[in-house]
């Protein structure tokens, strides 16, 4: 009976232990719930002060930017959401072999959006449109839903009755793999880019302006092929995002006309009257507008200011000494927008001095800015960002690397240097320089305004016109400085007071005032009118024509860089005979005491340049397409084959002065003092690289068609290739030795010969915006690889013949390997 009790009893504790100790843990347990309860939650949306304390480092602009300990947060104005903000990347820092910095990598047109407890970024596209007042519209918008980029929590709200603010934490965006925030597809594919690696990136710096919000990071990437310091395996690059808000009304439009050279953007309008979707394109240009108190003067003919003008500031760091060269080639444009009906519509300024405006900085979008950058990169560049709703160009800054003297400094010599004691020289008088710095200042500033090159410009000018002082004063060396005219390389000893470089001419006057005069009360459509009226007035003429700049093939002749006049034949013989006289000079021009011969190395290097510029001009003939855009209201044909007479004209200038070897260009003195070894290679390649363009396909190809169209007058393809065997294997007639030279280049010819009958096909390729045409070849099954087995054999039996006739050991031996060569060619084992 007492066990039973002691049982029951020891039962009833255990029970009332077991209640007590979970009454003591659902305390424990309420306790820590009220405990998180009264804690700040991550997504929970915080009083103002408890997000942005009063450590934070703050900067006021756009968005008022923050930086509290490691964060960085944007705060935003409730008016700015679902407003349109172009952003614009960068990269502003590179690895080495990259590239350089300040080249543009992206653009996309962002939204912010507040939705909830989430502000999300939406990108934005303008490529497909339709007026909203149209049906279509609707089905326009439901097709292009704006996808979300990124999404932010809310952090804290500032509930300012006239001017509410959201802000968000935007560490993320900028640290993390965000591709339209850093390094683009192309770069990635090339270096062989895994990941990014998210421990070497960081935000360097977030900085705020009225218009604009800058933000620079730096990330790293991981790479199995980076393009400098392979043993580190990643890339790193410091990366520059622009967000400049769009104004909130859009400029009118002006129509692009593919006659006069503009920058210009498209977009696919499903609004307009046709029964397929079209690409409308219209021009980037700043919006140069006629105050309203001077419309009457503007319409009797006077000059006025414009609303706004176009202001260029020249960077600070720039060498004072240069400063009022920018300057004078920037307001040089001056007198291209009087015939646009303005007067000081553009204004270079010196920036403030950091006292005198502490807050005054380059990257505010309010300020164009030639920028000086300490680089050895030979080059100068004019990119602007534009609205893409409209075409506006927003800003611009010219990047202006400091060795693009060298640059100049070479082509000035190497062009004129024989006429010319001034250029005669390593160094030249800061006025010479100064000149030249002013030159390109004018080009640059060219492309800012949205001009691009105008490479058919300088053929407007007949040769012997630019030996002419009278002429070259009054026009300059080309109708466009947007041409690669350059410095005048025809001018002859004994042409005193020629001009030696373009200015502003008379075709740069013509496309501004093309792109810029205001017409006034008229849409965008209703200026199409008026605009066609402007061109058809100088039609014809080659003062007033634009040619495209072409990459790769380049297929019309008269559009070429660095040419001059009208017939590159004449023009390319005088600038020979310039070359020549240059030469025996180099070592006299170049002397200094107690340095070595780098400079003399480099000037005879750009002598090789220059001539192969030449003979580039030239063989661009044999095959060549005149290209010369026209509408159904004007008579003639688009595309002109070369003459015949003028293609056998080019390459008989070929022959001789490329393919019979230049020794005049292989100067013993300087050889001695410059090489070990080498100029047998230099100039094999200089030749073969002439052949190898000449026996190209598209330009074989051309040939063809034109013969097949014209029979009678056409330079055929069979022609061609005769008279090329003919010249480079003239000894086999003559009977003359072959030189080692001669040998170098008859092997090239063979080699190219094989190489045409086992081409594979050539497509066509994209035209990247029209810098680019590409002839579709069908190498099987076209006359190209028939023609070069004729032309084997024919070779075959010239060689035979002439080992016959030859007494020298080496020529014999040549001719039984050329000879070999072709019969592994004809009858592969």
């Amino acid at each position: 009976m007492k066990r039973k009790l002691l049982v029951k009893l020891l039962l009833l504790l255990c029970v009332f232990g077991y209640q007590n100790a979970d009454a003591q843990i659902f305390k424990k347990k309420k306790k820590n719930t009220e405990q998180e309860a009264n804690k700040p939650s991550k997504d929970k949306i915080q009083p103002y002060n408890k997000v942005i304390t009063k450590d934070a480092k703050s900067d006021a602009g756009l968005f008022t930017t923050h930086v509290v300990d490691e964060n960085h947060y944007f705060e935003i104005p409730d008016s700015l959401f679902n407003k349109e903000m172009l952003m614009v990347s960068r990269i502003s820092k590179t690895a080495s072999g990259i590239g350089f910095g300040g080249g543009k990598i992206n653009t996309q047109v962002l939204r912010w959006e507040k939705k909830d407890k989430k502000v999300l970024l939406r990108v934005v596209s303008h490529d497909v449109v339709a007026a909203d007042s149209l049906p279509v519209h609707e089905a326009v918008v439901n097709s292009n839903f704006e996808p979300v980029l990124f999404s932010f929590d809310i952090k804290a709200i500032q509930k300012d009755s006239l001017n509410p603010t959201t802000v968000i934490e935007v560490n993320d965006i900028f640290t993390k793999d965000t591709k339209a925030f850093g390094m683009p597809d192309r770069y990635r594919k090339r270096y062989k880019v895994s990941r990014l690696d998210e421990g070497r990136g960081y935000i360097e710096s977030i900085k705020s302006y009225p218009l604009n919000v800058e933000v620079r990071h730096v990330k790293t990437y991981l790479a199995s092929n980076p393009p400098s310091n392979s043993t580190l395996g990643s890339i790193s690059v410091e990366i520059n995002n622009s967000m400049v808000l769009l104004p909130e009304e859009p400029m009118k439009r002006r129509y692009f006309d593919e006659r006069v050279g503009w920058f210009a953007r498209g977009q696919v309008d499903y609004g307009l009257d046709a029964q397929e979707s079209k690409t409308i394109k219209f021009l980037d240009r700043w919006r140069l507008e006629v105050k309203d108190e001077d419309i009457e003067k503007f319409k009797n003919g006077e000059l006025v200011e414009p609303k706004k003008q176009i202001v260029y500031y020249v960077d600070r760091a720039t060498p004072r000494k240069w400063v009022p060269f920018i300057k004078q080639g920037i307001e040089d444009w001056q007198t291209a927008f009087e015939a646009a009906g303005f007067k000081n519509a553009i204004i270079a300024k010196e920036p403030p001095t950091v006292e005198e405006d502490p807050e005054w900085s380059p990257e505010d979008v309010r300020y164009s800015v030639v920028r000086y950058l300490a680089s050895p990169i030979p080059n100068a560049n004019g990119p602007h960002v534009s609205d893409p709703r409209s075409g506006e160009i927003l800003e611009s800054d010219i990047n202006w690397y400091h060795n693009v003297m060298t640059l100049l400094r070479n082509w000035y010599f190497v062009q004129t240097a024989a006429i010319n004691p001034a250029a005669r020289g390593v160094s030249f008088d800061d006025e010479v320089m100064g000149r030249l710095i002013r030159f390109v200042s004018s080009h640059e500033v060219g492309h800012t305004l949205g001009l691009p090159h105008n490479m058919g410009s300088s053929v407007a000018y007949p040769v012997d016109s630019l030996r002419s002082k009278t002429f070259t004063k009054k026009y300059g060396t080309a109708p466009s400085i947007m041409d690669y005219a350059r410095f005048n390389y025809i001018a002859q000893p004994g042409d005193e007071g020629v001009a030696l470089m373009p200015d502003i001419g008379v075709y740069d006057k013509y496309a501004i005032q093309w792109g810029y005069k205001p017409i006034l009360n008229t849409t965008a459509e209703e200026e199409k009118a008026i605009l066609d009226q402007w061109i058809l007035k100088h039609a014809g003429d080659p003062l007033y024509r634009f040619g495209h700049q072409q990459v790769g093939d380049i297929v019309d002749p008269s559009s070429q860089t660095e040419d001059l006049g009208d017939d590159a034949m004449k023009a390319s013989e005088y600038g020979i005979a310039n070359l020549k006289r240059i030469v025996p000079k180099l070592i006299e021009w170049t002397a200094e005491d107690g340095k070595n011969y780098e400079d003399l190395d480099k000037l005879y290097g750009q002598v090789f340049a220059q001539f192969n510029r030449y003979m580039g001009h030239v063989s661009n003939n044999i095959g060549g397409v005149y290209e010369h855009h026209k509408t159904y209201d004007q008579d003639g044909a688009v595309y002109t084959a070369v003459p015949k007479e003028r293609q056998q004209r080019a390459m008989a200038f070929l022959q001789e002065q490329l393919f019979n070897t230049p020794m005049w260009m292989l100067d013993q003195d300087i050889l001695e003092r410059t090489e070990y070894s080498g100029f047998l290679e230099q100039m094999r390649a200089m030749q073969v690289r002439t052949l190898n363009n000449v026996l190209s396909l598209g330009k074989m190809a051309r040939l063809i068609e034109n013969e097949t169209m014209d029979k009678s007058e056409a330079y055929s393809l069979a022609q061609m290739m005769s008279e090329l065997r003919k010249g480079i294997w003239s000894e086999t007639r003559s009977g003359k030795t072959v030189d080692t030279y001669r040998r170098n280049l008859q092997k090239a010819h063979i080699d190219r010969l094989a190489y045409l009958l086992t081409a594979e096909n050539q497509a066509k390729a994209s035209d990247f915006g029209g810098y680019r045409k590409s002839t579709v070849v069908n190498t099987s099954q076209s006359d190209i690889r028939t023609i070069a087995r004729a032309e084997l054999n024919i070779l075959k039996r010239d060689i035979r013949n002439a080992r016959n006739r030859t007494s020298d050991l080496m020529t014999k031996y040549h001719y039984d390997d050329v000879s070999e060569r072709i019969n592994d060619i004809l009858d592969p084992k």
